[in-house]
C-alpha cells in the first residue's frame, strides 16, 4: 500500500507536469480564443472537451491551467520554504528566550490564513498571480519552520553534534554540515505535500478572482465561470474539479510515499 501510494502518486503528478510541458509549446487552441458561435458544443473531434460559455477551447484552457498551477505551487514553496527553514533552524538553535520569541512569532504568522493574505495583498496592490504565489508561500512559511524547528533540536542532542560543537565547530558549520543533510529527506515530503495546498489554495484564490487575472486561464477561474452554466451544461465544472483533486491527490500521495519510503522506522516495518 505504501508501494502504491507512491506510485499513484508519481503518475499523477507525472501528468500533471507532462500537460504543464506540452503547454508551453502547444495547445489545441489559443486559449483566450472566444467564438461565440460555438458556444457549449460537446466533447468532439474537434473540441475534445468540448468549448465554455464563451466558446474557448477546454482542453487548451486545461493545459494551460496545469502550467498555471505548476508555477505558482513552484514559486510558493519556493518562498515558503526559503524562509521557514532558515527560521526553524535558527529558532532551534538560539538561547531559550530568544527561541521562544522566534516560536511564537511563527504561531502568529500561522494565524493568517492565504485567503486572508491574498485579500489584503490584493486591497493593496491589486489581484495578479504573483499576489496569490506571496499569499500563499507567507501562509505556508510557518509549517517548514515548525517542522524545520522541531528536526533541528533532534539533531543537536545527537552526540555527534556535541562532539562538533566541543570540537570548536561553529553554528554555521553545524547547520550546513550536520543539520541540513539530516532534514533535506523531511522538508523535501513537507515540500511535495505544501505544493498541493498551494494548489488548491491557488484555486480558491482564482475562484473567488483575488489571483491569477482572467486573461490567464486556471482550473479555479474556469471552475468560476462555469458556475453560470451550471444548469445549462453541468459538465463544464468536471474537467477542472478532476485535474484539481487529481492534482492536490497525486502531490499529498507523492509526500506521503516518500515520507514511508525515506523514514528509516518504516522501511524496516516495510
Amino acid at each position: 500500500m505504501r508501494r502504491a501510494s507512491l506510485v499513484i502518486g508519481c503518475v499523477l503528478v507525472g501528468l500533471v507536469i507532462a500537460a504543464g510541458i506540452i503547454s508551453t509549446v502547444w495547445t489545441p487552441y489559443d486559449p483566450n480564443l472566444a467564438v461565440p458561435a460555438d458556444r457549449l458544443l460537446g466533447p468532439s473531434s474537434q473540441h475534445w472537451l468540448g468549448t465554455d460559455g464563451f466558446g474557448s477551447d477546454i482542453a487548451s484552457r486545461m493545459l494551460v491551467g496545469a502550467r498555471t498551477c505548476l508555477l505558482v505551487g513552484v514559486v510558493s514553496v519556493v518562498i515558503a520554504a526559503g524562509i521557514g527553514v532558515p527560521w526553524g533552524m535558527t529558532s532551534a538553535m538560539l538561547p531559550r528566550p530568544w527561541s521562544t520569541v522566534v516560536g511564537r512569532a511563527s504561531d502568529l504568522l500561522y494565524a493568517f490564513p492565504a485567503l486572508l493574505l491574498a485579500i489584503i495583498l490584493a486591497a493593496a496592490v491589486g489581484g495578479s498571480t504573483l499576489t496569490g504565489m506571496v499569499a500563499i508561500g507567507i501562509s505556508t512559511i510557518p509549517v517548514f519552520a515548525r517542522i524545520t524547528r522541531t528536526a533541528t533540536r533532534q539533531i543537536l542532542a545527537q552526540d555527534y553534534v556535541v562532539a562538533a560543537r566541543s570540537s570548536g565547530m561553529t553554528w554555521h558549520w553545524v547547520a550546513y554540515k550536520h543539520v541540513l543533510p539530516n532534514i533535506a529527506p523531511l522538508i523535501g515530503v513537507q515540500a511535495s505535500v505544501s505544493y498541493g495546498t498551494a494548489i488548491l489554495a491557488e484555486a480558491a484564490l482564482s475562484y473567488l478572482g483575488l489571483a491569477t487575472p482572467a486573461t490567464v486561464a486556471t482550473w479555479g477561474r474556469m471552475l468560476r465561470d462555469s458556475q453560470a452554466y451550471l444548469f445549462d451544461d453541468p459538465g463544464l465544472s468536471v474537467a477542472p474539479a478532476l485535474a484539481i483533486a487529481g492534482a492536490v491527490m497525486g502531490f499529498t500521495l507523492l509526500g506521503d510515499g516518500l515520507r514511508d519510503f525515506l523514514d528509516p522506522k518504516l522501511r524496516e516495518v516495510r
